[in-house]
């Protein structure tokens, strides 16, 4: 933690093989901590624990799917007692999920007290390539200042929202999940083919239009495209990684996401404050709603839920 705000850890690491990626991982979150122990909260990519790429391309979706595991397993209870063990917010990527709805491509967060604090089910697979089945849920929560392995607390940590991989193609997910309240967005990647180039415009103007921080973290040569991006809230790129494993370690501040929508980007514009309340609604045929001018204002994740429209 920081007198305000926390230092972000995004780990590009290439993917651990399914069945013995929990001791591995344990050990590189150790050595990254050793390595940079101001960090306050560490992000590693999309299915980081469950790679099934040594397999057989015939056999790899039976093996994900089989490796999958529910929420209580003892394999996710393990992931906690590692954020607990060094008093961190910990995003160890997705997991295959399962559950009785189906199976599911599910990005975990955990305070630094161990506990799951969300859990959040990939709403956008990249189809066809993909089995899982799509999540219904956006999750934003709130970053309460709090661990016993930290004398100094931030009064305000702001609010996260979880994004996995393909969900950054669309516009409408990041910007729900800043309407809901996120100050940050980790998106969760898992990057093969060839359009990383445009995934990084894509976290650039994901920040820019919802004025939020927007962290992409991808796997590591050779198996991902790398070049992990963390961008702040008015498009500014505050690192970048090369193509092979690399550690980005960034600072996220809460109150500057509320100085750029207080003062306008660059000094200027000012997306969240676009309407006045007696403007008329403007009509979203394609969704079959509107932009309500009395509800386009970003709000508290912990507040009650807005009125339907």
């Amino acid at each position: 933690m920081t007198a305000r705000g926390v230092m972000v850890g995004l780990a590009q690491r290439a993917p651990l093989p399914i069945g013995d990626s929990l001791e591995p991982f344990r050990a590189d979150v150790a050595v990254t901590l050793e390595e940079h122990p101001e960090i306050g909260m560490l992000v590693y990519p999309e299915m980081h624990l469950h790679d099934a790429g040594h397999l057989p391309e015939a056999e790899r979706a039976d093996a994900l799917e089989a490796a999958a595991v529910p929420l209580d397993d003892p394999f996710v209870a393990a992931l906690g007692e590692i954020a607990a063990a060094h008093g961190i917010w910990l995003v160890p990527g997705s997991i295959g999920e399962r559950s009785d709805e189906g199976y599911f491509n599910t990005e975990l967060l955990f305070d630094p007290r161990g506990a799951l604090r969300a859990r959040y089910r990939k709403m956008f697979p990249w189809r066809p390539f993909e089995p899982h089945r799509p999540g219904t849920e956006f999750v934003v929560t709130e970053l309460a200042a709090e661990s016993p392995h930290l004398a100094a607390e931030s009064p305000h940590l702001g609010a996260v929202g979880l994004s996995n991989c393909y969900d950054a193609w669309f516009p409408e997910h990041t910007r729900q999940l800043a309407w809901l309240g996120a100050d940050l967005v980790v998106n969760v990647v898992k990057t093969t083919s060839h359009d990383r180039e445009q995934e990084l415009v894509l976290a650039r103007a994901n920040a820019i239009v919802n004025q939020v921080y927007v962290l992409s973290v991808n796997c590591a040569a050779p198996t991902g495209r790398g070049r992990s991006i963390a961008v702040d809230p008015e498009g500014w790129v505050l690192g970048e990684a090369g193509l092979g494993e690399d550690t980005l370690v960034v600072h996220y501040d809460p109150e500057r996401v509320a100085r750029v929508r207080r003062t306008g980007t660059g000094g200027t514009n000012r997306l969240w404050a676009q309407f006045s309340p007696d403007d008329e609604p403007v009509p979203l045929p394609m969704y079959g709603g509107r932009i309500d001018p009395a509800r386009w204002a970003p709000r508290s994740p912990i507040g009650p839920p807005a009125p339907p429209a």
